[in-house]
């Protein structure tokens, strides 16, 4: 059974995944800065907007302090990543690792520092976080979840449960990749054309009436990112388009996170997101021209406001 929880990474995710598992679990959180260990220790997590309650949790910023977990819940930002993952080396050999990260090759970079289990996940939860101890919770979708290569399916399915038991929504699969690539698809198209757009996902999206519309860009786009798994060999688990059509009807536009990335100056996710679909597209010799000229445009917005930064 799984009865401890060391979530790392104590952004909007996992402090939306430490506050709901911290109801039906010990959580302890894994943080980068000292004083957001001590401010979480002291006043504890509280979760507003679709939820509302105060989890308490053990924070620290280092794992020799906290008590060793079943499950780790790894929830960084992609430039996070390597370094989280190398911070858990040698520690909690008897635990097992969940990844939650946009994009391919998130668990590949954790298997390098380490041979724990491990559980492929994907969240379209979302919210704001306005403080160390503080986060809002916004869009109560689904997370999907499923075992990582040779690790067993029950050790996901002991997942899935815990999340749902905590209040979360969640659908735990044999094979992930058929959902890790429709969300894949979906946030390299959405995700990208924010960041280079400046809007945020509403129903310019969708829009295909007239030739110069946004959807029909967007439409394309995806449709290049279908036919890469198509050469992969994946069936996708939702069409991203109609995904993309659904979330710009909910009624209040989202803002992708490499908007909010973009905006504040800081690294995206482009490697692990719209990257890793065009390495993909090349692997399998499918051209994805739109793609690659996204991808390279965000690379390129990266490098200006880096540029700024050091003059």
């Amino acid at each position: 059974m799984i009865e401890r929880v060391c979530v790392v990474g104590a952004g909007v995710i996992g402090s939306l995944f430490a506050g709901h598992v911290g109801r039906v679990a010990e959580v302890s959180v894994l943080c980068r800065r000292d004083e957001h260990a001590r401010e979480l220790n002291e006043y504890g997590l509280r979760v507003t907007g679709k939820a509302e309650f105060v989890a308490t949790v053990t924070a620290s910023i280092s794992p020799a302090a906290l008590p060793a977990p079943d499950l780790v819940i790894v929830a960084t930002k992609a430039g996070g990543l390597e370094a989280a993952a190398d911070s858990l080396r040698g520690h909690w050999p008897a635990a097992a690792v969940m990844t939650v990260l946009n994009g391919l090759g998130a668990e590949e970079v954790v298997r390098r520092h380490g041979d724990w289990p491990l559980v492929s996940a994907v969240t379209f939860i979302s919210g704001t976080k306005h403080s160390d101890t503080h986060v809002e919770y916004i869009l109560d979708t689904d997370t999907w979840l499923g075992p990582y290569r040779d690790a067993p399916f029950e050790l996901a399915q002991e997942a899935g449960d815990l999340i749902a038991r905590s209040g979360l929504k969640v659908e735990v699969l044999p094979d992930l990749r058929p959902a890790q690539w429709s969300k894949l698809i979906f946030n390299a198209t959405v995700n990208g054309v924010a960041a280079l757009t400046g809007l945020p996902h509403d129903f310019h999206f969708a829009q295909e009436g007239q030739p110069a519309e946004l959807g029909r860009l967007v439409h394309t786009l995806i449709d290049e990112g279908k036919a890469v798994a198509r050469a992969a060999g994946i069936a996708l688990h939702d069409d991203p388009w109609e995904m993309n059509v659904l979330a710009t009807q909910r009624g209040s536009a989202h803002f992708p996170s490499m908007l909010e990335d973009v905006e504040a100056g800081r690294p995206t996710e482009v490697e692990l997101i719209n990257g890793a679909l065009v390495r993909e597209a090349r692997a399998h010799g499918v051209k994805a021209p739109l793609q690659a000229s996204i991808y390279a445009l965000v690379r390129g917005r990266e490098s200006a406001y880096r540029r700024l930064n050091e003059t």
